[in-house]
């Protein structure tokens, strides 16, 4: 069903040749590690938002719950307006909704209003997922890979760090503080990039319903999509199961670490995100296929020394940056290889393949956590190779034409 595009762009910053300024850039990588922080700073708070409230743990746990679905329920029905709506007014408008959810939020005496607070908020901050598309609209071809490398290492980044920041200002000021504090910083984030972006024409006037519709139809149209979408999720799967379980390891016998010392070791891993300017480099060189299969074996060396790891803190670092290496460098290579697929489609071709992802990640987190109980440190370190040896298998079935 053929959209109608409008080619025209009001304004830019940056001619299409030069590309997106660094300090455009280094603003959208910074906004996308803020906004998807919020989907996680509920973590470490756990039991004190139970002690609180008056409520278990488990039951405080639905807080995750809410925002990982309020995340996957914006990414289907709020980041395809991307493509029809001026995205700088996108952008301002969600931003400002998570500003209120999240003072609501800081503010609330009763824990369901604190639930659907952060529902909203996960469902707001989706903006990293319009961010990425408008930078790579933003870039030259020849330059595209690395301006998305170098947006997107804030998404990764804001995930590992959000939860040491959760736990630092709630050990300093309180819960309420965390929220509040976010709140600040996505208001001061709402006024930088209502100034800073350049005013970005949308690609259809379709309507909405049409426009969800239409992005049904780009799983059935290109398979690269799909096949992009679930090599992510089962990295983000590894990813998150190794996260979810190697507290537990860290805070047992062997180490008896503190929830802060958890917080300080996710730091390691954040280093991870070094190598996200190297995979735009690679995408722009024509190398996506083979450091994708380059990617899936290092997430099975990762886990092959984490299981090693079990009383040696170092063998877990190691295995810590070199698993968020992998999963940076596919979640780069495979958006260069999905904005390919159609220039006028990139918004709702990154929902698709973001909420793909996000899903795999919060299956990888339960199954993780459940084997964890089941069959210890060892049962999650099986899961953690054999997901990424599986990837390999399918990645030698790739047709050329799967991978522009």
């Amino acid at each position: 069903m053929a959209l109608s595009v409008q080619s025209q762009t009001a304004r830019r910053t940056a001619s299409p040749a030069a590309g997106p300024s660094g300090w455009l850039v280094a603003l959208l990588a910074v906004a996308c590690g803020m906004t998807v922080a919020n989907l996680y700073y509920a973590q470490p708070l756990l039991s004190s938002l139970g002690a609180f409230f008056g409520i278990s743990e488990v039951a405080a746990g639905g807080l995750i719950t809410a925002t990982q679905v309020g995340y996957v329920a914006g990414m289907l029905l709020l980041v395809p307006l991307g493509d029809r709506i001026e995205k700088r007014r996108l952008v301002v408008i969600l931003l400002s909704v998570t500003t209120v959810a999240l003072v609501v939020a800081g503010t609330a005496a009763t824990f369901p209003v604190l639930l659907a607070a952060l529902l909203v908020a996960g469902g707001t901050s989706v903006v990293a997922q319009i961010l990425v598309p408008f930078a790579a609209g933003l870039a030259p071809d020849h330059a595209r890979g690395r301006v998305v490398g170098r947006v997107m290492s804030g998404l990764l980044t804001g995930i590992l760090l959000s939860r040491t920041l959760s736990s630092l200002v709630s050990q300093a000021a309180g819960w309420r503080v965390v929220f509040l504090g976010s709140a600040v910083l996505m208001a001061v984030l709402t006024v930088a990039l209502r100034a800073a972006l350049p005013r970005h024409a949308p690609n259809t006037n379709v309507s909405y319903g049409r426009l969800l519709r239409s992005t049904a139809q780009l799983v059935r149209t290109h398979p690269a999509l799909m096949r992009r979408g679930l090599y992510q999720a089962v990295m983000f799967a590894v990813f998150s199961a190794f996260w979810t379980t190697v507290s537990f390891v860290l805070t047992g016998p062997a180490f008896h670490y503190s929830g802060f010392g958890v917080g300080m070791f996710a730091l390691v891993g954040a280093a991870g995100a070094a190598v996200a300017p190297f995979a735009g480099h690679w995408a722009d060189r024509g190398l996506v296929r083979p450091m994708t299969a380059v990617a899936f074996v290092t997430a099975a060396l990762a886990f092959a020394l984490a299981g090693f790891g079990r009383h040696d803190v170092v063998l877990l670092a190691v295995a810590a940056v070199l698993l968020d290496m992998a999963v940076q460098t596919t979640l780069i290579l495979g958006q260069h290889t999905i904005y390919q697929l159609d220039a006028g489609a990139r918004a709702r071709l990154n929902s698709v393949y973001i909420a793909t992802f996000f899903a795999g990640g919060a299956i990888g987190s339960q199954v993780g956590s459940i084997l964890y109980h089941a069959y210890g440190w060892t049962g999650v370190t099986v899961l953690g190779v054999a997901l990424p040896v599986l990837a390999l298998l399918s990645w030698t079935t790739e047709r050329s034409t799967e991978t522009p």
